[in-house]
């Protein structure tokens, strides 16, 4: 795992990319927390809503989060040093092309030096907007629940802002298949969040057993 740049103490509670593929479910009471490598996990609680904060995007315009209310959110919190954050932008871009008719909305939070993320998006395409911040953006981690978990970590919300899950770890597509499947069946009436977490978290079970397996 990259370490992060010289004068970055603020963030080190918080970096853990070997912490990766599992759901934090446990935060709203659906099963005991699990056993995770090397980082620690802390003693806080997922919010039912989506909280509000804001952060000033690769422009300078500072953005607030409720400039997507009626939108399902996919807020995801990166580093440029952190390697497997690198590897989901193209995910994420294809999830922005691919959801945002159907109402979906992807967001980057980059927990990062402005010019070290500035200088990152020149080289690399993101189709989604990106906020940065460095303790006001590990803020707004915390305020959704996620303080010593590690980098990346992405938090789903339905249309209504509810959190629907948040998912710690390299997001990678079968595992958003399932989570955004979830969150369209939410919005359409068709199940509740609190109904909506076993499954999703029964179907990522499974995935991560068959990966085990094919390992």
């Amino acid at each position: 795992m990259e370490r992060p740049r010289t004068g970055w103490s603020l963030i080190a509670a918080i970096v853990g990319a070997a912490t990766l593929g599992f759901l934090v479910s446990y935060h709203f009471g659906t099963r005991a927390p699990p056993t995770l490598p090397a980082t620690p996990v802390a003693a806080v609680t997922v919010p039912a809503v989506r909280p509000v904060f804001s952060l000033g995007d690769a422009t300078g315009k500072v953005r607030s989060i409720t400039e997507w209310d009626g939108r399902s959110l996919v807020v995801n919190f990166w580093a440029t040093w952190c390697p497997p954050c690198r590897r989901e932008i193209p995910l994420l871009n294809t999830l922005q092309r691919e959801h945002a008719g159907a109402g979906f909305q992807v967001i980057g939070v980059a927990v990062d030096l402005r010019e070290s993320v500035l200088g990152y998006l020149k080289k690399t395409p993101v189709d989604y907007p990106v906020l940065i911040g460095e303790q006001d953006a590990l803020d707004a981690a915390k305020a959704f629940g996620v303080a010593t978990t590690g980098f990346p970590f992405t938090v789903f919300t339905d249309g209504a802002g509810n959190i629907v899950t948040v998912f710690v770890g390299e997001l990678h597509r079968e595992e958003a298949t399932v989570i955004l499947r979830a969150v369209t069946d939410i919005n359409a009436g068709l199940t509740t969040p609190a109904l909506a977490r076993p499954r999703i978290e029964e179907q990522l079970d499974a995935i991560r057993r068959a990966n085990r397996s094919s390992g």
